[in-house]
């Protein structure tokens, strides 16, 4: 009896965690399989972010090479481009990997003041 009622748990057990093994299958099928951390690619608004920064990284390094920018600007533009990735990483990690349209315009607004230094330091 005792021999009987462990397989009846066993085949209860082996058969729920094939329910769930099955149910989590469908889950990460159905999702873009954005989470925290993970980045949706095919966000509008993350692509138009991420887009500006690569950017404003290409005009920094050019600065660089062509010795318009000093390396202290340089540093300078640097530290506050990784803030702004900062930000925008604990933002996505709120959203499954996704920026409200608040988060885009503040991490825009961010963006253009960078951008405006790049500049300046580039012609001074």
């Amino acid at each position: 009896m005792t021999n009987q009622f462990t397989t009846s748990l066993l085949i209860l057990a082996v058969g729920g965690l094939m329910f769930a093994g099955s149910a989590a299958a469908q889950t990460a099928t159905t999702t873009s399989g954005a989470g925290p951390g993970v980045v949706d690619p095919g966000h509008p608004r993350v692509n138009e972010v991420n887009g500006r920064e690569g950017n404003q990284q290409k005009r920094i390094a050019n600065g660089i090479n062509n010795g318009s920018l000093s390396p202290k600007e340089t540093a300078n533009l640097e530290k506050r481009e990784a803030s702004v990735q900062r930000q925008e990483a604990r933002d996505m990690a709120k959203h499954n990997g996704h920026l409200t349209k608040a988060e885009q315009r503040q991490l825009n607004h961010r963006e253009n003041k960078i951008s405006k230094s790049i500049y300046k330091d580039k012609h001074n």
